[in-house]
């Protein structure tokens, strides 16, 4: 699989959530990972395991890397340390940050740690709705539309909840 552009799905829901996420765009960049464009945020409620917890911020970004699939998942991981989320948390718990591989190329990819398209990618709205802001168009690599997940999908409101990050720095 070769490297190129990609998309990544942040979230965030401890501390100034808004300020994690603008800081996860600035340090990916020092991990050799170019955001060209962001997503407005949008504010979620809890998905998952752990429903108790503070709302999410999310957004997507449109990435370019010369990195390869598990070297990415590596940098996105630093990041993730980096800012403040301690490695072997809660499965869905609370966390200041968390940066998601969601796709990469035009190819799929699974190995033991990792699959592109992201496992959760088409029943996620908090996912959906951020990354078709980015290309309405977007399919997976199979050709699934991935407009017409979100609009076979219930349930979860995702509210806008501010502008794109800053992808310019």
């Amino acid at each position: 699989m070769s490297a190129g552009l990609g998309y990544l799905g942040l979230g965030s829901n401890l501390g100034d959530r808004r300020e994690l996420l603008q800081a996860a765009v600035e340090d990916l960049w020092a991990h050799g990972i170019q955001a060209l464009g962001s997503s407005s945020v949008y504010e979620t409620e809890p998905v998952g395991e752990v429903l108790d917890q503070p709302p999410f911020l999310n957004a997507c970004l449109r990435i370019e890397t010369r990195h390869g699939p598990e070297r990415l998942l590596d940098e996105c991981k630093a990041v993730e340390r980096a800012l403040g989320r301690a490695a072997g948390g809660v499965r869905h718990g609370p966390r200041p940050v968390d940066v998601d591989v969601l796709l990469l190329g035009t190819e799929a990819y699974v190995s033991e740690r990792l699959e592109i398209p992201h496992r959760e990618l088409s029943r996620r709205r908090f996912v959906l709705v951020p990354l078709l802001e980015l290309d309405p168009q977007l399919r997976l690599p199979d050709g699934t539309s991935l407009a017409a997940a979100l609009a076979a999908l219930g349930g979860q409101e995702v509210r806008r909840a501010g502008p794109p990050l800053d992808v310019h720095g």
